[in-house]
């Protein structure tokens, strides 16, 4: 089963919210989830990489994907195990992240959430998941 994270690019008490990632991640693996879709732009996708990048010390059938929204964009070696280019050729470079966005919640059966406010790129892919009645993990709330 996939997994996809999407959050804010700048983190508010980010050891608060590692730890967070950290009691999600541990727990999603557990339910047997092994793949994890990962954006790559913002502090909380770093956040997110970076722990599933320590969870594969314990767990080494776990896969960290980066989901890139453009060809040309270079990959920082060490936190993927490989990278995806969704079919994003015909879209405009401006609207590349927010249709990246998209595909990662349609191609995951998971969202994990770091949404405080309700504009921006990682509130309109929050709205796009509850659109396609995703199951939705949001900070600061634990798994139900």
């Amino acid at each position: 089963m996939y997994v996809t994270f999407c959050g804010h690019r700048n983190v508010d008490r980010p050891e608060q919210v590692a730890q967070w990632l950290h009691q999600v991640v541990t727990a999603l693996i557990a339910e047997g989830n092994e793949q994890f879709y990962l954006g790559g732009y913002g502090e909380f996708d770093q956040m997110a990489a970076r722990e599933v990048r320590f969870q594969k010390q314990r767990y080494p059938q776990v896969r960290s994907i980066l989901v890139t929204p453009y060809l040309s964009r270079k990959i920082p070696a060490g936190l993927y195990d490989k990278t995806v280019y969704p079919p994003l050729e015909t879209v405009p470079p401006k609207l590349a992240i927010l249709r990246r966005n998209q595909w990662m919640v349609e191609h995951a059966e998971t969202v994990v959430a770091y949404v405080l406010y309700d504009w921006g790129g990682a509130a309109a892919t929050l709205q796009y998941a509850e659109k396609k009645k995703k199951r939705i993990l949001r900070y600061p709330l634990l798994i139900p």
